[in-house]
């Protein structure tokens, strides 16, 4: 059985470099079939859903070639556009191809996207977005459709009812090229979004004001090739800075924008680490005690839903009681019962999620239900008394580069074992 298995006791001392963002890297890709010719993508993370995802635009005739921290794409003049079922269900992601289809080649048919369950997460507002540029859409059982009469769409004046990443990214590409302009509003903050919109920018695109509540876009007749360097992974990092102040360790994080993560390192602080925020760096020691305090997920600048359950672990280590509250994926407090079984007391009821500590953490047997919970799950091992073994690691390899080797550089005792047996612990 493939698992990380963690000892406990190591206090987390030294530096890590992080990668390239997840969340952004493949929106990167997915934007690459906007134009013919040669795009380069540096910093790019070596997390399972890059291949993924170097498969869909594959088969979509994009000769993708891989180099160290890097992706080169060599687009087609014609290029497909329908995303085969058995590859689109390893990555939530390729649902974005919808849009840069659409811009290039006026019909799209992309399989209903797969990635962690984590509750309700339809593309209805995808679709809708997409339909008011003009795009007629077709829902099938598998799949969706999208076609534009006359083949280009028609620059709008849009309002999300949510600010989603995902739809914002959609709606961004699809409306590099359309006719006119198209305004995008309650549009998604988020650094990720601000990559994007400056990849496409370096294409030739025309968009202001991204990263705000309201997105310009001018279309234009047609983008050109770029090389351009992914941000740096603000998840990652707030990982690495979980497990610093959980193990109370003296850890310096680098490569990434320490704005990015101002709410997360603000709660850092309040519960009792010292946190400096340098240029593409920041420092987190753990302090001697621990103190209680409530999270409540947003979208950004909002504390990020996809730090939520590493600082679960980190509140069941603090004293008093601590009010979680998941606003972005319902089925994200899933993984409680997995940190129950570790020792931590943790009552869920709706999207609430009521932590009370200090309670001790012993070894157990858990499984990783999602990306995000599994890394949580082998932090939450750092601290317990015996060995944990966390399975279906896979989840943690679509989103973290070596996790296990990268903590046993800091100190940590985490190993990847292809040959533990279910029930060692």
């Amino acid at each position: 059985m493939d698992a990380f298995e963690v000892h406990g006791g190591a206090r987390l001392s030294g530096t890590v470099h992080i990668t390239g963002a997840k969340n952004s890297a493949l929106k990167l890709a997915a934007a690459s079939v906007l134009s013919e010719g040669r795009s380069k993508l540096t910093n790019v993370p070596e997390i399972a859903d890059i291949p993924a995802m170097a498969d869909i635009l594959r088969h979509l005739g994009v000769t993708v070639t891989a180099g160290p921290g890097q992706l080169h794409f060599d687009v087609p003049a014609r290029i497909g556009g329908e995303t085969p079922p058995g590859l689109a269900r390893r990555l939530r992601a390729s649902i974005v191809l919808l849009g840069p289809l659409l811009a290039r080649r006026g019909h799209a048919r992309v399989a209903q996207p797969g990635g962690c369950n984590l509750g309700n997460r339809n593309i209805d507002m995808h679709l809708s977005a997409l339909a008011q540029l003009g795009a007629e859409i077709t829902i099938g059982a598998d799949h969706v459709e999208a076609r534009v009469p006359g083949g280009r769409l028609q620059g709008a004046d849009i309002e999300l009812p949510f600010a989603s990443v995902g739809a914002t990214e959609n709606l961004l590409m699809a409306a590099v090229t359309a006719r006119g302009t198209t305004t995008i509003r309650n549009a998604a903050r988020e650094p990720e979004i601000t990559d994007l919109a400056a990849y496409l920018v370096a294409m030739g695109a025309r968009i202001s004001a991204a990263g705000t509540t309201d997105i310009v876009v001018e279309g234009v007749e047609g983008l050109h090739p770029a090389d351009h360097r992914v941000v740096g992974d603000r998840i990652e990092a707030g990982t690495f800075a979980v497990g610093a102040a959980l193990t109370g360790g003296d850890v310096r994080i680098e490569g990434v924008e320490p704005s990015h993560l101002r709410l997360p390192l603000d709660k850092l602080r309040t519960i009792g680490a010292e946190v400096i925020a340098e240029d593409g760096a920041v420092v987190v020691r753990g302090g001697a005690t621990a103190k209680a305090t409530d999270v409540v997920t947003l979208p950004f600048p909002g504390f990020p839903t996809d730090l939520q359950p590493q600082f679960l672990v980190l509140l069941s280590q603090a004293a008093g009681t601590a009010m979680v509250t998941e606003n972005v994926f319902d089925g994200r407090v899933q993984f409680v019962a997995e940190l129950v079984r570790m020792g931590a007391e943790i009552a869920v009821e709706a999207h609430h999620a009521v932590v009370r500590g200090p309670r001790p953490l012993h070894g157990a047997t858990v499984r990783a239900t999602d990306l995000r919970a599994g890394a949580a799950l082998v932090l939450a091992g750092l601290v317990a008394d015996g060995p944990t073994v966390v399975t279906d690691p896979h989840h943690v390899d679509r989103g973290y580069a070596d996790l296990a080797g990268r903590l046993r550089a800091l100190g940590a005792d985490v190993r990847r074992r292809s040959d533990v047996a279910a029930g060692v612990a």
